[in-house]
């Protein structure tokens, strides 16, 4: 994972003073590296029955949309209140710093479906338990949750334990 972790830069004070961002956008530009991370991410699950991918916006979508392809099934994008034009199924959830929603429409699942959940980063894991819930509030069962990082001094996976989660880089 070393050729993964060197395609990630920091960017400090971003977005606030204090912070040190992980800027993905050097991976992506990389189309070598950029294999070699999808073809990280999903192998644990390259013999599964999984029905479909679900990504969260904005990041979430570069990753899970070529997860999906990868794997063969559709794509569910997890969106921000207001940006699906269909009838949806909404969660909200706290942040450290506020309250966020999420959105999907209410036929992207059929009960039963196994969904793999994949984003960039597990940092405090609001959104992925937040992205967990809907899944499951339309139906669907989380059969895992993938991230290409893990900012793991935030302890996101205490709220990710009800589910397997694999990622490939960890802080």
């Amino acid at each position: 994972m070393n050729s993964l972790k060197n395609k990630i830069r920091d960017i400090a004070d971003f977005p606030e003073p204090g912070i040190v961002f992980k800027d993905i956008t050097p991976l992506v530009q990389d189309p070598g590296t950029l294999r070699e991370c999808i073809d990280a991410l999903i192998a644990p699950f390259s013999h599964s029955r999984i029905n479909a991918v679900a990504g969260m916006e904005a990041r979430g979508f570069i990753f899970g949309t070529l997860a999906a392809w990868e794997l063969g099934v559709g794509f569910i994008p997890l969106r921000k209140p207001g940006k699906l034009p269909y009838d949806v199924q909404k969660v909200d959830y706290d942040l450290e710093y506020g309250n966020a929603s999420l959105e999907a429409h209410i036929d992207a699942i059929q009960p039963g479906d196994k969904i793999l959940l994949i984003d960039d980063v597990l940092a405090t894991g609001g959104t992925a338990k937040a992205s967990c819930e809907l899944v499951e509030k339309l139906g669907g069962q989380v059969v895992a949750c993938a991230f290409v990082m893990e900012l793991g001094f935030l302890e996101g996976r205490q709220k990710l334990r009800d589910y397997p989660i694999h990622s490939l880089i960890t802080y």
